[in-house]
């Protein structure tokens, strides 16, 4: 299993859009891939369950994901919102 850690910058938190974006690119990766927030932790391969968790501006928030490309399923994703200017 890889994981990261990193802050959510955009003023509005993880809204629509960027979440949206990064449901996308988690499932075209073969691993399973997370996201926690205070405690609670959903697949980031359902935009419903990313965006029950209503991660707000300055969150710092877990990404993992275990498979075959784990490695590749966590850089898609961070490149993916670091593009949306959602984290740092």
């Amino acid at each position: 299993m890889k994981q990261t850690t990193v802050k959510v910058i955009d003023p509005v938190g993880l809204h629509a859009r960027p979440a949206t974006v990064a449901v996308n690119a988690a499932n075209k990766c073969k691993s399973d891939v997370n996201v926690a927030f205070k405690g609670r932790e959903v697949n980031m391969k359902s935009i419903m369950g990313v965006m029950s968790l209503g991660i707000p501006t300055q969150a710092e928030i877990v990404i993992s994901a275990t498979g075959e490309d784990e490695e590749q399923a966590i850089a898609a994703i961070e490149e993916a919102l670091r593009a949306q200017k959602v984290i740092e």
